[in-house]
């Protein structure tokens, strides 16, 4: 009877090991899965950065309002008669300015003496 019980025991083991930790177990498939919900979710993202740039290239080669529109955005580019305005914003003038301690304060500049000019006039 213990032999019979070994036996069985051993079968149900020899059964049970491709199920858990064989070529197709449980545990692959669940890695699988999860590889498999991964990549549909980076296919996805990559699925609306495609379809954002086909409306781009769309809205570039059938008007020039587009083009126009990144020659302004990108390139600094505008129209001829057109006047430039470049409005800074309080925060960003701040930043531009030098430190006050660093700003020598302004000297009236000297005068040279001019050969052509006499100081005693008689």
């Amino acid at each position: 009877m213990r032999l019979l019980t070994l036996t069985l025991v051993a079968f149900l083991v020899l059964v049970q090991y491709p199920l858990w930790l064989g070529k197709g177990s449980w545990l692959r498939v669940w890695e699988m899965d999860r590889k498999l919900q991964a990549q549909t979710e980076v296919n996805r993202r990559l699925r609306a950065r495609n379809a954002a740039m086909d409306a781009e290239v769309r809205d570039l080669k059938q008007g020039y309002d587009a083009i126009e529109e990144r020659a302004r955005a990108e390139l600094g580019m505008i129209k001829e008669d057109e006047i430039f305005f470049q409005v800074i914003e309080p925060e960003a003038a701040v930043s531009l300015r030098k430190p006050e301690a660093t700003i020598a304060p302004a000297l009236p500049p000297k005068k040279s003496p001019d050969p052509n000019r006499s100081e005693n006039k008689q």
